[in-house]
């Protein structure tokens, strides 16, 4: 059993980009929890002694004025970016002092190291000393990172340096100057830019994923270690101001007061949290709406789609073979034109047909290709596109697997209220739970993934009410089909009711052929019960159209799939090879 790690009062800290802003406040309130020791990095210099002429003088707009007065009694010209770069020398030099002041006022002890971390070799030099004075390092606390946000094409080479190294090199240098086999603790600060991506900071968010990846890989060699990357969303400081507050909120991103920010950290350090590896504090950087102009474009994206890669795909064969849900094509579809035009939002889907199914088999292509079509839009209204999905022969042949035109819109409606909704129990199908399900030729086919019908509660020949509730299956499970806003697994569950209903009154299964309109108001919860009004329109010899409404219990919808149609299958279709 791997010991637990506990903060104690021997611990020794690194902590790169400790002595200045948000890290430094982290440090402090560790200190305040378990006085231990500190050693802080960073690349500006501590002035030992300040200049007699700025002295005493603490408010910005004075200083300034002071440093503009000095120069001038030079005999030298003020330029707002000499008088800046002096400033940010003193303000700086006082900022680590206060912090060291701090963190000593605690009972802990501190001291500060001006070193930058890309250089290894003065980084080794400094920490060998430090380390005589402190005694082994115990833990790091890596914050050091640089920004230079801007849009892909205007980024430089050395914009990609700048912020890259101070991350990623930085990272390895720690780890190459002090052995990680004695740490204790590992905490990277990593940002939800790296888990979510925001835009203009792609060197950001690549430099932060790896740091991420990164603390997944050393917590698997040096388990006894607590590691955490902790991806911070935006901090309320100095760097967040009125106007960008206001621009947070517009775009629905909460900021994270600085005494809640800290305590979490000191929380995720706590031995409960010992394997947890990898957290989330803050919300994502939601895009901001995409400018819509009256060119249509036309898209192409290619996937490699595997059952490796989707193993839910397990939970869904037919004769054997895996076979990708319709819903999971139509969530291919949603999904990528969401890409496209962030703050814009799934609303309908119009005309989705099943033309020739996906399946895993030997013969399977490599590779599937998503057409995208826009065909309408109006600026902040909504987006329309035709969409396809299509493979290609060796041969070249091209088999075309589904069609369909989704809808994004700027501003969703108000969810309506299914006015017909029954939750009355008349036990008539008794059956419950995953006894629906590969319990015969005339039960459902679906696999664990998608056993989630809850019970029956009524049925007649013109309508059935289901209860369901989808338990969320891992992100590794659910492969290159996440749930986002749109839920594949959920509305695949809810077009098994037509399949029951069928059953139970003529004693036949079908399979999806046409969704004909689909339209989501709501995201449809996982991990708790909603329900499933399968409205049937008609039956013939050959097929069965439905309505399928999912909504909760007062009757305010999620999504529905009206005049759906499903053609009747051979009963024996899904047994097992």
């Amino acid at each position: 059993m791997i010991a637990q790690t506990q903060v104690r009062p021997s611990s020794v800290f690194l902590v790169s980009g400790g002595a200045k802003g948000i890290t430094a406040e982290c440090a402090i309130k560790m200190a305040q929890h378990q006085p231990c020791t500190f050693i802080l990095l960073g690349r500006s210099e501590i002035l030992e002694t300040e200049p007699d002429f700025v002295r005493d003088c603490f408010e910005e707009s004075a200083l300034k004025k002071r440093i503009m007065e000095n120069l001038l009694s030079q005999r030298e010209k003020p330029t707002p970016m000499s008088v800046q770069k002096i400033y940010n020398k003193i303000a700086s030099s006082r900022e680590i002092k206060n912090t060291l002041a701090t963190i000593q006022q605690t009972g802990a002890k501190a001291e500060y190291i001006s070193v930058d971390v890309t250089d290894v070799a003065a980084l080794q030099n400094k920490l060998t000393a430090a380390v005589a004075r402190t005694g082994t390092i115990t833990g790091i606390i890596h914050g050091a990172g640089n920004l230079a946000d801007k849009l892909i094409e205007k980024k430089t080479d050395q914009d990609f340096e700048k912020v890259y190294t101070a991350k990623v090199q930085g990272l390895e240098n720690l780890l190459t100057c002090i052995n990680p086999k004695q740490l204790e603790h590992l905490v990277l600060f990593s940002s939800v830019s790296g888990f979510y991506g925001n835009i203009g900071q792609s060197d950001y968010a690549i430099a932060n994923e790896i740091l991420n990846k990164s603390a997944h890989l050393i917590k698997q060699h040096y388990p006894q270690c607590h590691v955490v990357a902790i991806n911070w969303g935006g901090w309320d400081s100095g760097m967040v101001t009125p106007e960008l507050k206001k621009a947070f909120a517009e775009r629905g991103i909460d900021i994270i007061p600085v005494e809640a920010g800290t305590q979490m950290l000191v929380n995720e350090l706590h031995p409960a949290h010992h394997e947890t590896t990898q957290v989330v504090i803050g919300s994502p950087s939601i895009r901001p709406p995409a400018l819509l102009d009256a060119e249509l474009r036309s898209y192409r994206i290619r996937r490699r789609m595997t059952v490796e890669a989707n193993p839910f795909l397990h939970d869904h064969t037919l004769a054997g073979t895996p076979v990708l849900p319709a819903t999971c094509a139509m969530s291919w579809m949603i999904n990528a034109c969401e890409e496209l035009y962030p703050g814009y939002t799934y609303l309908r889907c119009k005309n989705f047909k099943v033309l020739k199914g996906i399946t895993f088999g030997e013969n399977s292509p490599s590779e599937h290709i998503l057409e995208i079509q826009e065909i309408a839009k109006t600026e902040s209204e909504f987006v329309e596109f035709e969409t396809t999905i299509l493979s290609k022969t060796p041969a070249g042949k091209t088999h075309f697997h589904y069609k369909a035109q989704i809808k994004l819109v700027r501003q969703m409606p108000e969810a309506p209220i299914y006015e017909a909704v029954n939750l009355t129990e008349d036990n008539i199908i008794t059956t419950i739970g995953t006894d629906f399900y590969q319990n015969g030729d005339s039960s459902l086919f679906h696999g664990p993934a998608f056993q989630k019908i809850v019970r029956v509660l009524n049925i007649s020949r013109a309508k059935i009410t289901i209860e369901c509730l989808w338990e969320e299956i891992t992100a590794q499970q659910q492969g290159q089909f996440p749930v986002q806003w749109h839920n594949p697994y959920t509305t695949d569950l809810s077009t098994q009711s037509l399949w029951i209903w069928l059953n139970h009154f003529h004693q036949e299964v079908c399979l999806p052929g046409q969704l004909t309109h689909s339209e989501q108001f709501r995201a449809i919860p996982c991990n708790a019960p909603f329900y499933v009004s399968c409205e049937v329109e008609g039956k013939t010899a050959t097929g069965v159209t439905a309505n399928f409404i999912l909504h909760d219990a007062e009757g305010k919808v999620y999504s529905r799939i009206l005049g759906a149609k499903a053609v009747i299958a051979p009963m024996n279709l899904h047994k097992r090879k």
